[in-house]
């Protein structure tokens, strides 16, 4: 299994070259050359199975230059109980007669991004040491909230890396940027961005191919990777998650074999969404994909007309992890769509980068219509989300799983699609503890987030994660912050 760029067809890498390098060198996303195939009587072997094995069936589909004893030894070493809260690795909570939230939050920084974060140091030096074994790597990631700290937890003092991370300074959450500010490592680096999360990834991918600093990392024995979902090493790992969660479904009796389910995605970047189509598309009987949005609704727009337009307001919401203008991932869905045509990528996407809008063909805009629905609610949609759910069924969503609540009861309002639902549950509620407090009690909120965290462990009867009530008493490491035109200097500086 060989890798194509988005923007460049005839370039062709294996997966340790995707996964080192992160980003092909004009800027095009690397895909793998054909998607594999999971046949029903595979699928349904898998179910019983646990998630290390079923990690490790998928994975092998797509990383055919790794040994099976290397995978063994990345899966195991990423999905562990010492890491995770369960053994299941991923839950799924069922909620009324046909709806299933798949939590993907039990890892060490309560955040979805854990699931694919944890795994992705060992398949990058894995990688590194087939494709680069003289180098270090410098993991470049630009966060709206929780990529951040799941790429630093997982990256935090592994021999060979370096890991910076850049976030918007006014764009996350009280307790996503303590858990940033306050990583512990000697690898590791952080810096605010004054600007929004597209500020941060625009200039992360201006500087993966500036000349003069891919010139001086080289002189320096290092290179540059990713670990945004650009990079295939964090987008794989995501598609394991829906594979283990349909099989699941069926080990617990909740779905025939072949039976379809709906799948609803709380999405900025496109990622966790795509991570399903993949899926899908190898021979999960995954029926509509359901693109729910927040007030950035650019997806929404774009799934409805087939034009994509960044040139309009940003929004800072209550789900600052999906405040994203440019989905960076819907490349490579649209280089499926247009049946892998370069060229057409490359001239759809330079017009996004001079103009900010471009619109994809009648055909395309066919395709998406047949195979997702698009929606978007803003910060009072998914505080009544939030309410309703708890109220009715005692069940406790953070204000991203919220959005996905609502966006999904529009789409049965509109559509009456009897079909049962997996929502992707994307981070804990004790991440915005004062979003969620908001929405369920009129009793005064604290300013202080552990204190509210206290108050919502007294109205929920759930215990707080100990990894968040642990940063408490940590010192913060990182207050540095810089304008988007200074973050080559930044970059610099923490390189040394």
């Amino acid at each position: 299994m060989n890798y194509r760029s988005t923007r460049n067809s005839a370039c062709q890498v294996t997966a340790a070259e995707a996964i080192t390098r992160g980003i092909s060198a004009e800027g095009g996303l690397f895909v793998p050359e054909s998607l594999p195939r999971i046949s029903p009587e595979e699928l349904a072997s898998l179910a019983g199975q646990s998630y290390q094995q079923k990690a490790e069936f998928v994975l092998s589909r797509f990383l055919t230059d790794f040994t099976p004893e290397e995978l063994r030894a990345c899966v195991n070493g990423a999905y562990t109980t010492e890491k995770f809260d369960s053994e299941e690795i991923s839950q799924l909570a069922k909620v009324g007669d046909q709806t299933y939230f798949l939590e993907l939050w039990h890892g060490p920084t309560c955040a979805f991004k854990d699931m694919a974060l944890q795994l992705l140091p060992y398949l990058l030096t894995t990688s590194a040491r087939k494709t680069a074994p003289d180098e270090e790597i410098v993991v470049l990631v630009a966060t709206s909230g929780d990529t951040g700290k799941a790429a630093l937890e997982g990256f935090k003092d592994v021999p060979g890396t370096r890991m910076l991370v850049f976030y918007p300074e006014n764009g996350v959450s009280a307790m996503q940027k303590l858990q940033m500010t306050t990583q512990q490592g000697e690898n590791v680096a952080v810096c605010a961005i004054q600007g929004n999360f597209d500020d941060a990834q625009s200039g992360v991918k201006k500087i993966f191919t500036d000349p003069q600093v891919l010139e001086e990392l080289a002189r320096r024995h290092q290179r540059f990777s990713s670990a945004n979902s650009i990079n295939w090493g964090r987008l794989v790992p995501q598609i394991v998650y829906y594979v283990a969660a349909y099989t699941s479904l069926m080990e617990q009796g909740e779905i025939q074999p072949g039976e379809e389910v709906n799948v609803v995605v709380p999405t900025g970047n496109f990622g966790n969404i795509l991570a399903a189509y993949y899926a899908k598309h190898m021979g999960v009987p995954f029926g509509k994909l359901i693109c729910a949005s927040n007030r950035n609704n650019v997806l929404t727009d774009f799934l409805d007309t087939g034009i994509y337009d960044r040139n309009r307001e940003f929004y800072a919401t209550t789900s600052p992890s999906m405040d994203i203008l440019i989905s960076s991932n819907l490349e490579r869905l649209l280089y499926e769509l247009c049946g892998r045509d370069d060229a057409v990528i490359r001239e759809w996407f330079g017009q996004l980068a001079e103009e900010g809008v471009y619109e994809v063909s009648e055909e395309v805009k066919e395709k998406l219509a047949d195979e997702f629905w698009g929606g978007f609610c803003d910060d009072e949609g998914a505080a009544s989300a939030i309410a309703e759910t708890f109220g009715e069924y005692g069940y406790l969503c953070d204000p991203h799983t919220a959005v996905a609540v609502q966006v999904y009861e529009d789409y049965l309002e509109a559509t009456e699609d009897p079909r049962k639902t997996i929502i992707a549950s994307t981070a804990s509620p004790y991440k915005f503890n004062d979003t969620v407090l908001a929405a369920i009690t009129d009793e005064p909120v604290p300013e202080d987030p552990f204190a509210q965290a206290e108050m919502l462990a007294r109205l929920s009867g759930l215990t707080p994660p100990d990894s968040l009530m642990a940063l408490k008493d940590r010192p913060v490491r990182f207050t540095g912050s810089t304008a988007p035109a200074g973050m080559v200097d930044q970059v610099k500086a923490m390189l040394g």
